[in-house]
Parts: C-alpha cells; structure tokens; sequence
C-alpha cells in the first residue's frame, strides 16, 4: 500500500475508532444516568458525571446569548474541520505522527458536532477532582481526543523545531 494511501487510512480509521467510542459513551450516559447524577469511580478523585455543556470547551461561552452561540458552535466546527482536512492533505505521507495527531481531532470534533445538531448540546461525564479543593470541569472521549491530538502535534513542532536548529547548527560549523 502506499504511503499516500496509509495517511488516508489511519485518518478514516482513527476517527471512526473516536467517534464510534464517543458517541457510544454519551449514549451509555444519557441512558444510564439522569442529569447531574454521579457516580464515584475512584474515591475523592474520579466520577462519572452526567453533564450537557452548550458552551465550547469546559464551559466557555455556555452563558452567551442563544442567538449567537448556537450558530457560532454549529459554523466554527465546520471550518475548523475543513482546515485540518486542509492541512492534512498537505501533510508528508511519511509524518504518521502528525496523521494520527489530526485523525484525534477530526474525531473528537465530529464527535461533538454530532451531540451540538442532534441535541443541542455536548454530554460530557468524565469528572476529575482533588481532595475536595481542585475540580476540572467534566469532558468526553471526543474532548480526550483533541486534546491528545494537539499535544502530539505541539510535540512534533517542538521535536521539529529543535532539529532544524540543529541541523543549522551543524551546517555552519561545517562551513
């Protein structure tokens, strides 16, 4: 198979992985779990907490007028998902790293595209907290996946970053 062909292949079958767990979990969760219930996992550290988030990540914008933030969080998703696949095409068929870092997003924000058209809002139930002081707002598995999927791509840059400077490094002790 070409390597061409591979970067098209791990972008359908990460995201299909993501959205299929996503959108599994949020059923599961919707079914199982009336709004606000929880559930401890892991005492003083981890719940299962049934959450719908109308706001973008952890909440924000959740209090903005209707008239703006639900044509904001329907169109915003869509560019930004016609950019990465934009960007994906531009990538080097040999930077799986980068292939699998945008399959994550492209998952995880399909993931919650569904949840926005379909209900209005995005189900979010995995709740992390720390002795009773610190709390992290609940997210999902599609919020899980973006977030892994700019990491490995901001460790990429880096990791690129570092060996341009080092291959000019060489190349002007060299001259």
């Amino acid at each position: 198979m070409k390597s061409k062909n591979k970067k098209y292949l791990i972008l359908i079958l990460i995201s299909l992985v993501i959205l299929i767990l996503d959108q599994v979990t949020k059923v599961a969760v919707d079914d199982q779990f009336r709004l606000g219930e929880s559930l401890a996992v892991v005492s003083d550290f981890f719940n299962l907490t049934y959450v719908r988030n109308t706001g973008a990540a952890f909440g924000f914008m959740a209090d903005a007028d209707p008239m703006f933030r639900v044509p904001f969080f329907l169109i915003i998703p869509i560019f930004a998902l016609g950019f990465i696949i934009y960007l994906f095409r531009k990538v080097e068929s040999q930077h799986f790293s980068v292939s699998i870092a945008l399959s994550l997003v492209v998952g995880g924000a399909v993931g919650n595209l569904i949840d926005r058209v379909r209900l209005g809002y995005v189900i979010d139930f995995l709740d992390f907290h720390w002795g009773g002081k610190y709390h992290f707002p609940a997210f999902n598995v599609a919020d899980s996946a973006i977030c892994v999927g700019v990491a490995i791509l901001m460790i990429d840059l880096i990791r690129t970053s570092i060996e341009e400077k080092k291959e000019k490094s060489n190349a002007s002790t060299t001259h």
